[in-house]
């Protein structure tokens, strides 16, 4: 995947290094310049310098095919103002800022913007939601220990009991929309097809709900 991150810190370059090493189109912009040295001499990505949500700074890392955009710049209002443009005017599917005021955070997550506060931000995590990033969250609860993720259902797992995909201690399901309706399932609750699911998961689970739910995802 491409990834554009803004902000070329000890998070930043560490999260850089790892996609590189993994084999993803990588650029980094910082304002600074000297930030550069933050990233090693062998660094296979790209680096740029700027500002985040300077368009043809954007246009220049090539953000209309790209996966995804994080901004981890230490100043959430540089971080709020990148991630309005990459997801506002450029439509890129993942959105991942560093946001350290809560009440900010909770306003932007309603904008479709995830967001990780300070006290929870590692380059683990991110690299985690980078990695799963078609199961995007509804929402983060704590510091994003639990989220609340809605899913279609593929349709190979059409008649199977709902309760088949709930892992104790990791996965739950939480709600069922079916036909326009909501409902509640109990155990014995069969999948049908069209079916749209509200689990609860264990931040360290995704991957095994990706299993479930893998065959329709795509990579």
């Amino acid at each position: 995947m491409r990834v554009i991150i803004v902000g070329c810190g000890r998070v930043g370059s560490a999260l850089a290094l790892q996609l590189t090493a993994e084999g993803n189109d990588t650029w980094v912009i910082d304002r600074r310049a000297q930030a550069r040295h933050a990233l090693p001499d062998g660094f296979t990505g790209h680096f740029l310098e700027g500002n985040g949500y300077n368009r043809a700074v954007l246009d220049a890392a090539g953000v209309t095919h790209a996966d995804a955009l994080v901004a981890v710049t230490g100043r959430d209002n540089g971080n709020i103002v990148t991630a309005r443009v990459a997801r506002q005017a450029y439509r890129v599917p993942v959105v991942l800022a560093r946001i350290d005021d809560p009440r900010r955070a909770e306003i932007y997550r309603g904008l479709g913007i995830r967001t990780i506060s300070g006290v929870s931000w590692t380059v683990h995590r991110l690299h985690q939601l980078l990695s799963h990033r078609h199961l995007a969250p509804e929402r983060g609860f704590g510091n994003g220990e639990t989220l609340l993720i809605r899913s279609s259902l593929p349709g190979y797992l059409t008649g199977r009991p709902l309760s088949a995909f709930e892992v104790d201690g990791e996965i739950r399901v939480a709600e069922v929309t079916r036909g326009g309706h909501s409902l509640v399932p109990s155990h014995h609750t069969l999948a049908e097809r069209g079916d749209v699911v509200t689990f609860t998961v264990a931040a360290g689970a995704l991957g095994r709900l990706r299993g479930f739910l893998g065959k329709e995802l795509g990579t």
